[in-house]
């Protein structure tokens, strides 16, 4: 996919390095090149992209305009920091020529002299220019020109003709949505990209194109997010972890809590995901927490994508705790971003953790994967983005800990928004329960593929001097299912994190 040169066919950049990676490498050249879209889709930003990317290689351009002035391109171009030095733009028609007095039609159909003009106005600036690049913004207008499909096809069909031999790569911008099914214009050109712009309920639009056809070449299909920024098109091509198949040494993280590590039959294997459910305020990220300041004790790099929480939040919290994880970030093994999930597409979400793996990454938090569900349209396209991730993510070997919370406090029924336990290989239930006029936490290990575990109830107690785990709730039943019934002393429990004190019958923890 990275060959510049498949099977004969050499490739033009397009200055666009995700539109690049989806073709393998940029368009064929010397072939013609139909680039549909909405309007506000990103067409002509693309196409100056792609001229300058051939004037940084030496290549000449000219970009033959019928809709926009020559001033309108160079303000485009300006607002991306851009200059149109060594580029020719062939304005072909303008408002003050076409209202002169002498250039109104007696004999001929006005469409007849304009069609035959504008054609002749583009092959004369390439022939006296002789670029490499030229690109045709916008083929509604020459449709327009042409009155009848029959004409207008084959006035595409001689300028494809015309530019064979030639040594020229050619773009052509049209709409999208147009009939052009009648004209069969994507079966006369070489290749066929689609810039789709979607605007949700609410949030920001969404941006993503899709690659129809390029003969003759392998690519990545399917859709691909994208977003128009100050310097050009951004393309996040989709996520496949086929693509990255790795075979990632071995390799384990403990949490630093000896009770935590016995009760999940060990420290948490790397190359493997972890999920932590339960409701809001139960202590799941703060448990991500712990594991990420081990981890980035032990050395290991580690990233957070918060959707939920700032983060000085994540980290006032986690100072509370004794866990001191602005140092690690100080010293450049943590990095935490905050993501909001309707700003921010799937795909570049995920293109953001790829490079962040690239960069020496073996830790990864999602906090939490509600947030990361309202990024998505429908909830099916969650669960395949997410599974591709943890597949990449799993074959990178990295430790993967995601955050899911349930609806309900202290109720018997607790739903999570989408069922993703079956995604994850281990997980751990944390839970509410009333005990002695106490509101007190359990937690439990529910599931974990890559070894035996207990499959008992432990109290988990959060207090300033840090996260602790007790003995198993052995005279409790139904913790878990909120239909809880004492069954002896009170011994198990740990004692109380506000006073200090012991509770009668309780025995002192370390």
């Amino acid at each position: 996919m990275n060959d510049q040169d498949f099977e004969g066919f050499i490739r033009a950049s397009t200055g666009i390095e995700g539109l690049d990676d989806i073709l393998g490498g940029g368009f064929p050249v010397n072939r013609m090149y139909l680039v549909e879209g909405d309007p506000g889709a990103g067409k002509t930003t693309l196409a100056l992209q792609f001229l300058l990317a051939g004037a940084r290689a030496g290549e000449t351009g000219v970009y033959a305009t019928l809709s926009e002035t020559e001033e309108e391109l160079r303000d485009v171009a300006r607002s991306h920091g851009w200059s149109l030095d060594g580029v020719t733009i062939c304005e072909l028609q303008t408002a003050e020529e076409s209202l002169k007095a002498d250039s109104q039609y007696t004999l001929f159909h006005p469409s007849e002299v304009e069609l035959s003009e504008t054609t002749r106005a583009v092959l004369d600036t390439v022939e006296r220019v002789k670029p490499s690049r030229v690109i045709f913004d916008s083929l509604s207008e020459m449709r327009l020109l042409a009155r009848d499909s029959l004409r207008y096809r084959r006035q595409i069909l001689a300028l494809k003709h015309y530019f064979t031999g030639r040594h020229c790569t050619v773009l052509l911008l049209d709409y999208g949505g147009q009939s052009t099914g009648d004209f069969q214009l994507q079966s006369l050109t070489h290749g066929v990209l689609t810039l789709e712009a979607l605007t949700p309920g609410y949030g920001g639009q969404r941006r993503q194109l899709r690659v129809q056809k390029v003969r003759g070449i392998p690519y990545r299909d399917g859709y691909h997010n994208y977003t128009i920024e100050t310097g050009g098109l951004q393309v996040y091509p989709r996520l496949v972890a086929g693509d990255h198949s790795v075979t990632a040494p071995p390799g384990a993280i403990s949490s630093g809590l000896p009770e935590l590590d016995v009760m999940l039959g060990g420290s948490l294997d790397q190359g493997t995901s972890v999920m932590l459910i339960g409701p809001a305020g139960v202590g799941k990220s703060t448990l991500t927490a712990q594991y990420v300041s081990s981890a980035t004790a032990g050395g290991h790099l580690a990233v957070i994508y918060s959707f939920d929480e700032s983060p000085s939040t994540w980290l006032n919290r986690a100072e509370r705790l004794g866990l001191s994880l602005q140092r690690q970030i100080d010293e450049g093994r943590l990095r935490i971003r905050q993501i909001d999930p309707a700003e921010m597409t799937p795909g570049e979400f995920a293109f953001d953790v790829h490079r962040a793996i690239e960069q020496g990454v073996r830790v990864v938090v999602i906090d939490s994967l509600n947030g990361y569900q309202h990024a998505m349209p429908e909830e099916r396209f969650l669960v395949l983005h997410l599974h591709e991730l943890l597949s990449y993510l799993n074959q990178q070997g990295v430790l993967t800990l995601l955050v899911m919370s349930q609806s309900g406090l202290v109720s018997e029924t607790l739903t999570a928004p989408v069922d993703l336990s079956y995604l994850a290989d281990t997980v751990i239930q944390l839970r509410y329960f009333e005990a002695f006029g106490e509101v007190r936490k359990a937690i439990s290990s529910v599931k974990r593929r890559t070894g035996a575990h207990e499959s008992s109830v432990r109290e988990l107690r959060l207090s300033a001097e840090g996260v602790r785990v007790g003995e198993e709730l052995k005279e409790f039943q139904g913790v878990l299912t909120g239909r809880l019934e004492y069954l002896g002393a009170a011994e198990p429990l740990l004692r109380n994190g506000h006073s200090g004190e012991e509770r009668e019958g309780e025995p002192k923890v370390a």
